[in-house]
């Protein structure tokens, strides 16, 4: 292999064309149900030669942009490969996304060619094809899409090899790409207002790719991926070429149901996932030990015991002597019980997108299951921070990776340098001036701190701190993520900025309130649940016991039991699962309003 590529077509022509031509890259399932089928690396390559040529016959020339809303599948990464080698612009999509949605980003970005998955996105596309003048073509992947009539051109993928017209060079474009070209534009998720385009070149991923490189155990081309994330997310994005980059199979889940069986088909070495997959994971597990009889229960308790102390070695901690010769028999009646439903192989996950909750990263190293947690964003390309392996220091996002600066501005800000920072936003100059300063400092916008030994904590985003009406500073992530060790607290969205005191909206964890029976007999819904005052003390009671060792004006006063929780569908959440605040408050505004015209209950003593 070449020592340093440029682009992320380096790579591309050594997998497909040298010694890993052979070996498995992707697999699928072709149907819910059906085996798993590979792809080659070789296979790859024949694919991503034809659909390059066929988007050459579409009329696609370097500069042009490529849209597309679609789940992950082969197909989205040979239509990228496809893009790349021609140096058109790969601009991904949620397919959470509204008609709406897809249509600012598809005339922001002028986009010339739309993919679209299925029918859902195919309906989509139809509705908004002609109000978007530079779309000429849309290309449908799915076989069994049912097409109609549209204001542009629509094809389906293998009806690109059907295309006439002259083809260039697929080798001589794709080895003229520069490190400075862009590669992909990801539009924010645009938590206020609509969304911007982050412009990243083959430069900044490659660079975030090397960082990465030096901030996790080695892998080789014998590891195999599990992937579950959507591709469009830019933590999935640039896992999946750092994947490619070091020669590994990669297989897709059917779906975030289906994880579960897919882990023990697979069996994976390695997998990406967000805090709050492991959340639930943990508390599975958790839910699990409470229906055990008592002995069996003592056991686990006894054997969890032993791998949270030799689950220290993580974090270069000296394990005690007794508990590193009693771990072999913990492994043998419990442990590796738990890891054999992750299918017995992993070496490693890795956690992005938001907090791990510390307390979940300590049970998921004592049962040999260690998380690596990084942090970044979008602009980053996107990873600025990861854990080192053996020295993990929970609560934190670890390291800087080697190639990027990380300091603290004055005002609390994490600020970042590096030559994975974003070239800037698409068409939004003075946005790119306010996020990156004369300097090249990247304003993260989160606020933070950094130790004497260089771990980076962050405290919260700058725009969510709270200034209550008495002047107090208040950070609500932290708390938020305190209060959701709970085993019956699903979802909490503090409220307090400029109000005399704290207060929250919770969503329960349903099932753990079922199991334990804190509803009437039989059937209830949510609604029910959430409106019983069983339910209501038992939570308080959590919220009494979490907020002990905090302070006073940092405790939640009152709070509210929704029945639903806050999902991409309903608009609460952000695609990279984000809760979003203001459209959170706007719709339990009156709720709100209603605990702030009562005298607050003190649940904890000042």
């Amino acid at each position: 292999m070449n020592e340093r590529p440029r682009t992320l077509l380096d790579r591309f022509f050594e997998h497909t064309r040298g010694p890993l031509a052979a070996r498995a890259y992707l697999r699928y399932k072709p149907s819910h149900g059906e085996p798993y089928c590979d792809i080659t690396f070789g296979a790859f390559g024949e694919r991503v030669r034809e659909v390059a040529a066929g988007f050459a016959r579409l009329g696609i020339q370097r500069g042009d942009r490529i849209a597309i809303v679609s789940e992950s599948r082969p197909e989205w990464l040979i239509a990228e490969f496809a893009a790349l080698a021609l140096g058109a612009v790969w601009v991904p999509m949620f397919p959470t996304l509204t008609p709406q949605q897809i249509h600012y980003i598809v005339n922001d970005c002028a986009a010339k060619l739309l993919i679209v998955s299925n029918d859902l996105q195919w309906s989509k596309a139809q509705k908004i094809a002609r109000e978007c003048p530079s779309l000429e073509t849309v290309l449908v992947l799915s076989e069994q899409a049912r097409i109609a009539a549209a204001e542009v051109r629509v094809l389906r993928m293998k009806e690109l090899a059907g295309l006439t017209g002259p083809v260039a060079d697929f080798e001589e474009e794709a080895r003229t790409a520069s490190e400075d070209d862009i590669v992909t534009i990801i539009y924010t998720s645009g938590t206020t207002g609509n969304p911007k385009g982050v412009m990243l070149t083959h430069k900044n991923v490659m660079a975030n790719l090397e960082g990465a490189l030096a901030a996790i155990p080695p892998l080789t081309e014998r590891d195999v991926a599990l992937s579950f994330l959507p591709l469009c997310h830019a933590f999935e994005h640039v896992a999946m070429h750092f994947f490619f980059y070091r020669g590994m199979t990669v297989a897709f889940a059917e779906s975030v149901e289906t994880v579960a069986d897919n882990l023990l088909e697979i069996r994976p070495t390695i997998m990406t996932g967000v805090p709050r997959f492991y959340e639930r994971i943990y508390g599975r597990i958790m839910r699990m030990r409470e229906k055990m009889p008592p002995v069996k229960r003592r056991l686990f308790d006894w054997a969890l015991a032993i791998g949270t102390q030799n689950g220290r070695s993580m974090e270069g901690k000296r394990v005690p002597i007794l508990a590193w010769l009693l771990r072999p028999i913990a492994d043998l009646l419990v442990l590796r019980n738990i890891r054999a439903r992750t299918g017995g192989r992993i070496r490693f996950f890795v956690s992005g997108a938001a907090a791990l909750p510390a307390e979940v990263g300590r049970a998921f190293a004592a049962f040999g299951l260690p998380i690596i947690e990084g942090y970044g964003l979008t602009e980053a390309a996107p990873v600025l921070c990861a854990n080192p392996y053996k020295k993990l220091r929970w609560g934190s996002v670890g390291l800087p990776l080697v190639n990027v600066e990380v300091r603290i501005a004055p005002d609390g800000e994490i600020l970042a340098r590096g030559p994975n920072i974003m070239k800037g936003y698409y068409k939004h100059p003075d946005a790119t001036r306010e996020m990156i300063d004369e300097e090249g400092w990247l304003h993260t916008g989160d606020v933070g701190e950094i130790d004497r030994e260089g771990y980076v904590t962050i405290t919260d985003r700058k725009k969510h701190l709270f200034v209550s009406s008495g002047g107090k500073n208040i950070a609500p992530a932290p708390i938020e993520s305190l209060l959701t060790e709970s085993r019956l607290i699903d979802q909490i969205m503090l409220v307090g900025d400029k109000r005399p005191f704290c207060t929250a909206l919770i969503v329960p964890d349903f099932t753990a309130v079922r199991e334990a029976r804190l509803g009437a007999p039989g059937e209830i819904s949510n609604d029910d649940l959430a409106a019983s005052e069983t339910v209501r003390r038992a939570i308080e009671a959590e919220l009494e016991r979490l907020q002990a060792g905090i302070a006073s004006f940092e405790r939640v006063r009152r709070f509210m039991v929704l029945p639903e929780a806050f999902t991409v569908e309903n608009g609460m959440m952000t695609p990279t699962l984000k809760i979003r605040r203001t459209a959170v408050e706007e719709r339990y505004r009156e709720l709100i309003e209603a605990m702030y015209r009562v005298r607050p209950v003190e649940m904890t003593s000042p």
